[in-house]
């Protein structure tokens, strides 16, 4: 199997769970509850993890998946795995409850530790992004489709930064780890995945994220935002890696759209 020989029906997929989210949120009406892990879950995650979990079994009987909504699976079972779906049905279940709409669907294939395919789909604006691994990455949205890059910043001017921030985010938090942050922009928006992808399609030029995430939060977004140009790494520079430990939490992570600036420079040590 070829991942651009399906990438349309794992759209299709995405898509239709973005229809069943949006439908959840527009009626207002949805169970919530704390996960162990002390983070949120609703009824829209779980209708959403049905689908995706359900339609990608259909599609690929052989390829397991993990889901954030069912990550109890042992690391002596995942490493045997040589391809699997990481899927996270809905990105930014905070942003779903406060009514920000700035959530989406995850969907990514990894392969030998390596996402080769992404796709991220924002149900609320119908703005769908996705990337195979050596064919680019691409946003397709109800005017069409169009490859996308990232936003190659002036050497002379990377202290003129466009900074990706959540709403809920102190902004100083994220303003005090770079050494000279006086002309920095910030742009603010809701999600792991979507603030990522402002970076992919050159709106933003990196975004910090501190604090838990999954590897289901960044695996299609990392290949979308490399195949755009850019990279996703740790606070050391060194590129995330996906189902090599027992945990499934991601370190501190920078999303960057030009990787031969000075990072090191640029952020505080």
């Amino acid at each position: 199997m070829k991942p651009e020989d399906i990438i349309e029906q794992v759209i299709d997929i995405a898509t239709s769970a973005g229809k069943e989210i949006r439908g959840i949120y527009q009626q207002g009406d949805f169970e919530r509850e704390i996960k162990s892990d002390n983070t949120p879950v609703t009824s829209a995650d779980l209708a959403a993890n049905d689908i995706i979990c359900s339609k990608l079994a259909a599609l690929t009987p052989d390829i397991p998946i993990l889901s954030e909504e069912s990550v109890d699976i042992p690391l002596s079972e995942r490493e045997q795995w040589q391809r699997y779906w990481l899927v996270d049905p809905l990105d930014g279940t905070g942003e779903f409850i406060a009514g920000s709409g700035d959530f989406s669907v995850i969907i990514a294939l990894v392969e030998h530790n390596r996402p080769i395919v992404g796709v991220v789909y924002a149900p609320m604006t119908e703005v769908c992004y996705y990337a195979i691994a050596g064919l680019g990455a691409y946003k397709r949205d109800t005017k069409g489709e169009t490859r996308i890059q990232t936003n190659q910043v002036d050497q002379d001017k990377h202290d003129h930064l466009r900074i990706a921030v959540s709403r809920r985010q102190d902004p100083q938090s994220v303003l005090k780890l770079f050494n000279n942050a006086k002309h920095c922009q910030l742009v603010v928006l809701g999600g792991a995945a979507l603030k990522s992808c402002l970076v992919a399609e050159g709106r933003a030029d990196c975004y910090v994220r501190l604090g838990p995430t999954g590897e289901w939060d960044t695996g299609a977004a990392q290949i979308i935002v490399e195949e755009a140009g850019g990279a996703i790494m740790d606070l050391n520079l060194q590129p995330l890696s996906y189902n090599e430990r027992d945990s499934l939490e991601n370190p501190n992570f920078i999303v960057v759209g030009m990787p031969s600036l000075p990072w090191d420079e640029l952020l505080v040590g």
